[in-house]
C-alpha cells in the first residue's frame, strides 16, 4: 500500500465537554490493535476529566480546592498538573496563572487549570497511539491538535480556522510532528483574563502556537492572549516555538518561523 493510497479512520467522542477525534493512516484500521489503542486514549481521557475536571463537584480537583481532599491523598494526576502550572506560571512570567479565575457557573474565583490540562491530557493520551508502530495519527481536542507521521508518509494538513469566520479557513499547515494550539474570543468570547488587571484580555482576536508538545503549546497560546500587544516576541524567544496572531483589526501577524504555507 503506498502513501497515497493509505486508508484513514477516525473516531469521535465528546470528553471534557469537547468534540476529541482521533484520526489514523496505516493498514488494518479494524485490527485489535488498532481498536485497544483507540480506546485507552479516550479512557485516558475520561479519567482525567474525572479527575481533573473543575466542573465536576465529586473531581479531585474539586474536593482539593475544597479542603476535602490532601493533595497526597489525591489521584497523582492532580499534583503533578498543580506542579507544572506553578512551572507555567515561572515560564510566562506570570502571564498565565490558574489561581483565581473566576468560576463560570457562580463567578467565585477559584483554581482552575483547564488552559494546561487539554494539552498535557492529550499528550499522555497519545501515547497509546504512539505504540502503533508505522502509524499515522492525528489528535484533535477541540481545535488543539497533536500529529505523528513516520518519514515515508505524507504529512498532516491543520487548517486554522478563521477567526471572525469560523466557516472559512485562514491558514493550513502541513506537519509531520508537533502540536498547535489556539486561543482567542471566537467562539467563549474574551474569556481570558490580564492576570495583572484581572479584567478580559482582548488585544488580540486569536493566537495560534505551534511547537513540539501541545502541553506547553497551549499554555503560551493562553499566556500569548492574555499578554496581547507584546506577545509575539515573546513567542520567537522561545526555542521550537512559533505563532500567529489576528488583531481585532484584522491584521494577521507571524513570527519569522512560522510554518503557513499561506492563504487559501
Amino acid at each position: 500500500m503506498t502513501a497515497t493510497t493509505l486508508a484513514q479512520r477516525a473516531w469521535v467522542e465528546q470528553i471534557m465537554g469537547l468534540p476529541v477525534s482521533i484520526h489514523l493512516r496505516g493498514p488494518d484500521l479494524t485490527s485489535e490493535p488498532v481498536a485497544a489503542a483507540v480506546a485507552a486514549a479516550f479512557a485516558e481521557l475520561r479519567h482525567i476529566d474525572a479527575v481533573l475536571s473543575p466542573y465536576r463537584n465529586d473531581s479531585d480537583l474539586s474536593r482539593w480546592e475544597r479542603r476535602e481532599l490532601k493533595l497526597d491523598s489525591a489521584d497523582p494526576t492532580l499534583a503533578e498538573v498543580v506542579s507544572l502550572c506553578e512551572e507555567a506560571i515561572r515560564r510566562t512570567d506570570g502571564w498565565f496563572d490558574p489561581r483565581g479565575l473566576p468560576d463560570p457557573r457562580t463567578g467565585e474565583p477559584r483554581y482552575d487549570p483547564s488552559g494546561l490540562v487539554k494539552g498535557w491530557a492529550v499528550e499522555r493520551a497519545a501515547q497509546h497511539l504512539a505504540a502503533l508502530a508505522g502509524y499515522s495519527w492525528c489528535f484533535n481536542a477541540g481545535g488543539d491538535v497533536l500529529v505523528h507521521a513516520p518519514a515515508a508518509r505524507p504529512r498532516w494538513r491543520i487548517g486554522i480556522e478563521h477567526p471572525f469566520d469560523p466557516t472559512r479557513i485562514m491558514r493550513v499547515l502541513e506537519l509531520r510532528s508537533g502540536a498547535v494550539a489556539t486561543s482567542g474570543s471566537t467562539h467563549r468570547g474574551f474569556h481570558i483574563l490580564d492576570p495583572r488587571t484581572r479584567r478580559p484580555a482582548s488585544a488580540v482576536r486569536a493566537i495560534s502556537v505551534t511547537g513540539p508538545t501541545l502541553l506547553w503549546a497551549d499554555v503560551y497560546a493562553t499566556a500569548a492572549a492574555a499578554r496581547g500587544g507584546g506577545a509575539l516576541p515573546w513567542i520567537q524567544s522561545l526555542p521550537g516555538y512559533d505563532a500567529l496572531a489576528v488583531l481585532p483589526s484584522g491584521l494577521v501577524r507571524t513570527t519569522n518561523g512560522w510554518p503557513a504555507a499561506g492563504p487559501l
